[in-house]
């Protein structure tokens, strides 16, 4: 397929593009803003791919995304341009309605416009791919309940209310245009290129250079961890053989509470990168005041992705965080000029909480 991806330089959306070449997509075009979570060194990979395009875009610029897909003549769209860090959505949720509610509402009419005008064949052969996730259905009790697609929503922070309003957005363009759209809301993600202000990076690097690994509470929220690459090859699946009108929840079954992912980090790190004064960098572990609304529990029964795509992750959790480890450890290059922006308060200032 040719396929349009939205939010391509960010977390998910690299790993997309990349997965896509490596897998044979016949074009990957990248559109991105390049905000403070994008980068274009996440993508280094396929920059000199012939089969892969980077268009610098925003979202709401429903005239620009038309004329990039009639330039690109793509056969898809997957939406993941969001703003996506939920202590962000309490501090300043105007951006995260701009973006991620009324920016998906410009690009469903971009691609109503361009499907409109496609023959019946490629009309039948469209999707338009809404990546969403698990928060839209707010937060379950610690021992009780797991999410499916009929699941009701019940969002928690400005964060999830945008994600669910531009659910609620790519349905009705489905139901009253006939727009093909499939949606799906996936887990928590973690892997390589992981922007560090969220829990798992953070923690990581944050130990690297021997500072406080600070974490929500008791740290007894509950997340269901899913790799990303893992949720790369879900995606490709769900684009390409997914029914118009369904939706596709994508979890890894492989729920761990915030406090027993940091210790893990931490002793593969003892492992990996001893500590020069000798202890385990669990000491480094620091509670803080938990933020407003944070949900207890998320998790998410995958049984339809795997049923009707034959999808299974590939990697247990405990792969797939050693593996992670591996990648920070060795990729100073790609998260030290990040860091240095954050201490210096350009991209993301004083925030150096855990986030999950």
């Amino acid at each position: 397929m040719r396929v349009l991806v939205t939010g391509g330089a960010g977390f998910i959306g690299s790993a997309v593009c990349r997965h896509l070449i490596r897998c044979g997509a016949e074009r990957v075009v990248n559109v991105d803003k390049l905000t403070y979570a994008g980068s274009l060194a996440s993508l280094l990979a396929v920059e000199g791919d012939p089969r892969y395009a980077f268009y610098r875009a925003d979202i709401l610029d429903e005239k620009v995304l038309l004329q990039i897909m009639r330039r690109e003549r793509v056969e898809a769209v997957m939406h993941l341009a969001a703003e996506s860090h939920v202590d962000r959505s309490i501090e300043g949720p105007d951006l995260f309605m701009e973006t991620n509610v009324l920016g998906t509402v410009r690009l469903l009419n971009a691609a109503l416009a361009y499907w409109s005008g496609l023959g019946l064949e490629g009309q039948e052969r469209f999707r338009f791919h809404h990546v969403s996730t698990d928060e839209v259905f707010g937060d379950l009790p610690f021992n009780l309940g797991i999410f499916s697609e009929e699941s009701r929503y019940a969002p928690s922070s400005p964060y999830a209310a945008s994600k669910a309003a531009a659910d609620h957005f790519a349905r009705a363009w489905h139901r009253t245009y006939g727009l093909p759209v499939v949606i799906s809301n996936c887990s928590n993600n973690y892997g390589p290129f992981h922007f560090p202000e969220k829990l798992i990076p953070l923690t990581i690097i944050n130990a690297i250079e021997e500072e406080p690994l600070p974490l929500y509470g008791s740290g007894a929220n509950v997340r269901d961890w899913l790799h990303v690459d893992d949720h790369a090859a879900a995606l490709d699946l769900v684009i390409s053989q997914g029914r118009p009108g369904e939706s596709y929840n994508i979890g890894a079954r492989a729920e761990r509470n915030n406090l027993s992912v940091m210790e893990s980090i931490c002793d593969l790190i003892d492992m990996k990168l001893p500590r020069k004064g000798g202890g385990s960098y669990r000491d480094l572990i620091t509670l803080v005041p938990d933020r407003p609304g944070h949900d207890r529990r998320y998790a998410i029964d995958p049984s339809k992705v795997e049923r009707e795509l034959g999808w299974r992750p590939k990697r247990s959790f405990e792969a797939g965080l050693s593996e992670t480890v591996d990648w920070f450890l060795a990729n100073r290059w790609w998260w030290e000029p990040i860091r240095r922006e954050r201490n210096s308060g350009s991209r993301i200032g004083g925030l150096h909480r855990s986030v999950a």
